[in-house]
This record gives structure tokens, C-alpha cells and sequence, in this order.
């Protein structure tokens, strides 16, 4: 079975929101809870369960280290976070300035 953990990126399967990426920000027995600072923000994240959800093995640090000393996270960085995953492997000026 697959580890998930807070951090970590994965992708929808099911659903209406199927094929969309989120950050996964609280990780319970059967659930996690989504975000992607668009519709879904840190004050509204998408609870889904495990089942339906492909893990993207990436841990993003930063808002790791933010949900261990509760810490906001802003919307706008979890945005940048996804914009900078679906750019990945294109143009390297958009990857150095995901940095």
C-alpha cells in the first residue's frame, strides 16, 4: 500500500474534478484532504478518499515544514506549487523560477 503523507502532490481520479492536481495537507485512515488554491483553498480543502487519489511520489518541503509549526500557507503558494509541476520537464526558465 502506498505511503501518503502531508505534502505530497496527487491527482484526482474520480469524480467531477477527475485528472486535477492538489497538494495533499491532512492525511487520515481512509481519507486526505486537498488543496489547490484555486477552488479548493487551505480554508476549504476537498476530503476524498485514499482509493481515489494517485499519488505523485513529490513532497513539497516547504509546506511540510509549514503544517509541522503551524504555519499559514497561503493559497497563492499552493498554486505556484501546482503551476510549477504541470510546467515541469518544459521551458527551464519557468522551472528556475519555481525555485
Amino acid at each position: 500500500m502506498e505511503q501518503f503523507e502531508a505534502g505530497m502532490l496527487a491527482k484526482s481520479l474520480t469524480g467531477h474534478d477527475s485528472g486535477t492536481l492538489y497538494v495533499i495537507i491532512r492525511v487520515e485512515e481512509e481519507y486526505v484532504y486537498l488543496v489547490d488554491g484555486r477552488i479548493r483553498t487551505m480554508d476549504k480543502p476537498k476530503k476524498k478518499k485514499k482509493k481515489h487519489v494517485q499519488l505523485i511520489k513529490e513532497i513539497q518541503q516547504t509546506v511540510v515544514e509549514k503544517l509541522q509549526n503551524n504555519q499559514t500557507i497561503q493559497n497563492e503558494e499552493i498554486k505556484r506549487i501546482i503551476k510549477c509541476n504541470q510546467l515541469e520537464g518544459g521551458n527551464t526558465d519557468v522551472e528556475s523560477r519555481c525555485n
